[in-house]
């Protein structure tokens, strides 16, 4: 009988994949790591069980919470990531040579140290950019500090348990609306509407109070079951209104070639279906 891993992250709803190998099971001093081969997915991590990403599909994901936020900003030379600990963000932000700086906080420094050893396809060489500044801290004490300001904030956070839950208060926001240049963007990771509606609703509750645009857009990323996933958007300026043909043309002159954004898709993920428009406050 084939072994499977299998995530209860919501009281009613559970998915499971197969484990084809077992390639690295530990615990660090936060939460139990495994990364194991599956068919479909390729390699795929999880933290306490719960999937965070795969080879398969990480692209879906991380190519929408990073080029979405930098090609409507158009200018961003400074980027923040929380979180990211498995190199995939900044492997995404660093694609943008206009990037000068982008420092990323990561709690846990297993979970680096063990992606660059286990996931090295996720990162890409990300952590061996120069323009990359690792700091092992705790996100929300760092976005308390009073430091360097970003055009492009990026909270690529686990789910609202554990470690995560801080990342998702007004608190944290409010704090992150104070790190962030003029006509700077904040984006996060908000999960499955369909599943986690309160998730969602309490992001925006606290983006339409901090923020003069506010929102959420879409992407549909296969081990995220359940649905489309939610990304927070939260700026006081006017990069949500950046028409197509301009996207195209930032894209182009990026030289990207993206498997899944593309101008298009960036401007309809903010077109929401009725369910998930119920839940903007």
């Amino acid at each position: 009988m084939q072994d499977w891993s299998f995530e209860t992250l919501h009281a009613d709803y559970a998915q499971a994949l197969k484990i084809d190998r077992l390639i690295y099971d530990s615990e660090t001093e936060h939460q139990r790591l495994r990364v194991f081969e599956n068919e479909r997915f390729g390699r795929v991590l999880t933290l306490d069980d719960v999937v965070q990403t795969t080879e398969g599909d990480n692209f879906i994901y991380h190519e929408m919470l990073s080029h979405v936020p930098i090609l409507a900003h158009g200018s961003a030379r400074r980027v923040l990531i929380i979180g990211g600990g498995d190199g995939g963000m900044a492997r995404e932000v660093l694609r943008h040579a206009d990037v000068e700086h982008v420092t990323m906080v990561e709690i846990d420094a297993g979970v680096v140290e063990f992606a660059k050893e286990y996931l090295p396809n996720l990162s890409q060489g990300a952590f061996d950019d120069p323009r990359l500044d690792l700091v092992i801290a705790d996100g929300a004490e760092f976005m308390r500090g009073d430091g360097a300001r970003f055009d492009v904030i990026i909270v690529d956070s686990t789910d609202p348990v554990g470690p995560g839950e801080v990342l998702f208060t007004d608190s944290f926001y409010g704090h992150a609306r104070g790190r962030l240049a003029e006509g700077g963007i904040l984006v996060t990771q908000n999960g499955v509407p369909f599943l986690q509606p309160e998730e969602l609703r309490g992001t925006m509750r606290a983006f339409k109070a901090l923020f003069r645009d506010w929102g959420c857009y879409l992407a549909s990323v296969p081990s995220y079951a359940g649905g489309p996933m939610a990304f927070g958007w939260a700026t006081d300026g006017e990069a949500r209104r950046t028409p197509v043909d301009v996207l195209r043309r930032r894209m182009q002159a990026a030289g990207l070639a993206c498997d899944y954004y593309t101008p298009e898709v960036h401007r309809g993920a903010f077109a929401l279906p009725g369910y998930i428009r119920r839940l903007m406050p």
